[in-house]
């Protein structure tokens, strides 16, 4: 799915767009923060770099925020670093945590295996 995402500079994060059940349903609103797309998905530089790191990495942040709806319907949807580490929201053990886009292609496999 395209993803629909926009630096919040005030909040230190990127809002993004989610559709649980396909384009014509519900929208819903997710943000991850900063400190998330630097250290896990390799993000460097202002907020053109976020977003960048965001949509190149949409499939498994789509994921880990779908997995924490559906486990939490009321909940929020703001994703940190930690959302990433050792276990994802989908309960896929993964490797430690490393800085970069290593760990997001673990996430990735993990996901498409999970």
């Amino acid at each position: 799915m395209t993803c629909e995402a926009v630096h919040c500079f005030d909040k230190a994060s990127v809002r993004f767009a989610l559709y649980p059940d396909g384009i014509d349903g519900p929208r819903l609103l997710g943000e991850i923060s900063e400190d998330a797309l630097r250290d896990v998905f390799g993000a460097r530089g202002n907020g053109d770099s976020l977003v960048a790191a965001c949509k190149a990495n949409f499939d498994v942040i789509e994921a880990c925020a779908l997995a924490r709806f559906r486990r939490q319907p009321q909940g929020n949807l703001d994703l940190v670093t930690d959302d990433f580490s050792y276990r994802n929201t989908l309960n896929i053990a993964v490797q430690p945590p490393a800085v970069g886009p290593a760990n997001a292609s673990s996430f990735r496999q993990a996901v498409a295996a999970g």
